[in-house]
């Protein structure tokens, strides 16, 4: 049988068989391919399609927000202070980053300060740029919308709306570090702004569905490191599971076709994944193999999770012996499960090579069916 792509993975989110699993990638870092080109990769590689990507079978919508809180106005992108190698910049989020001199990418910079300390942060500064009231936010959001509607009638593509998550909300707004005394020292802060968050999300997909059925709820999280979880369970069951459980119950009472709630976190996600199935999770990624997760060995645990991931990108780096060692671990049993996609468990860097890349495409859509 020959699928479209937007039938093969709606076949992966139902659990039904497929003609291959569908072919993607997270991303490619721009440093990585600049560095192919200079190795003989051709300047038209995405035309050729060179690495047998699928065509996109699902249409992603955006803002509200992702790694940073949809912010409006955003705050305005400016140096703070210059101190040579480096200097100090805010960012669109209010975050005060110490980054080098005229650099924002391939490494992670020192966060300064965060715009949320307190109260008074947040009511005065942070929660006017959240209003659900601020009528200026919704007419691209309304208008991709019904460009999703008309895309899938046409082409029978699922929908996504992709959105920050609670936990990276809540990190932005205030910081790792000071967040987690936040929930214990300003719990009415943590409360305050989770109900900004949620009074603004609902209010969001309320408009949304009115005018485009979605299939998917994707929520960009990273609450886990590499040892787990960054907050315990009692205080994720406290401060966000409420609200997830809250908006999940909302969207899917508002059409009825399944919605997917997709959760996106890097580390160790095993201890999360009991806590967001109680939100309704039905999807996860992308399953960071250097902390520790094994999506053949997940996959097992949780059969019907559809999975995303998985594919470790230190592998890529290592050599064609090593990729398919690796390949051959993950494939043939994910294969069998079904409800996967393979793609690396974070961009591909720099580090790999056009050749290695190259091989490992190949071989991954060789053994994919």
């Amino acid at each position: 049988m020959s699928m479209t792509a937007a039938q093969r993975i709606r076949a992966i989110y139902e659990g039904r068989p497929v003609d291959h699993l569908p072919r993607k990638e997270f991303y490619i870092w721009e440093e990585a391919l600049a560095a192919w080109k200079e190795q003989g990769m051709p300047e038209d590689w995405a035309e050729r399609n060179i690495f047998n990507f699928d065509p996109p079978g699902r249409i992603d919508l955006g803002g509200l927000g992702w790694c940073e809180p949809p912010f409006l106005p955003a705050y305005e992108q400016k140096v703070i202070e210059s101190q040579g190698d480096y200097e100090i910049i805010q960012d669109i989020a209010g975050r005060w980053l110490k980054v080098f001199t005229g650099r924002r990418h391939g490494f992670m910079p020192d966060y300064i300060r965060h715009p949320v300390s307190n109260m008074k942060d947040w009511t005065e500064d942070a929660a006017p740029r959240l209003d659900p009231d601020n009528a200026d936010r919704w007419p691209a959001i309304e208008e991709r919308s019904r460009k999703a509607r008309e895309q899938a009638q046409a082409e029978g593509m699922m929908v996504c709306q992709r959105l920050i998550g609670g936990y990276m909300y809540l990190r932005a707004m205030m910081g790792p570090e000071d967040l987690l005394y936040g929930f214990h020292d300003q719990s009415d802060v943590i409360r305050a702004m989770m109900e900004g968050w949620f009074a603004l999300m609902d209010a969001a997909l309320a408009r949304i569905q009115a005018i485009v059925q979605l299939d998917e709820i994707f929520l960009a999280e990273d609450i886990c490191y590499n040892a787990g979880l960054l907050i315990s369970p009692a205080m994720f069951e406290e401060f966000l599971l409420p609200y997830y459980q809250q908006l999940m119950n909302n969207a899917r009472s508002r059409q009825k076709t399944r919605i997917h709630l997709h959760i996106d976190t890097d580390g160790d996600c095993r201890p999360a994944i009991p806590l967001y199935l109680k939100a309704g999770m039905t999807a996860m990624s992308p399953f960071e193999v250097a902390s520790g997760c094994d999506v053949v060995e997940i996959g097992r645990q949780y059969p019907d999770l559809v999975m995303s991931g998985g594919i470790d990108k230190r592998v890529l780096a290592a050599g064609r012996n090593a990729i398919e060692a690796h390949l051959q671990h993950v494939m043939p049993p994910m294969v069998a499960r079904g409800r996967y996609i393979p793609t690396c468990d974070h961009g591909v860097p720099d580090n790999v090579s056009y050749a290695d890349y190259l091989y490992y495409r190949t071989r991954i859509c060789e053994m994919d069916h």
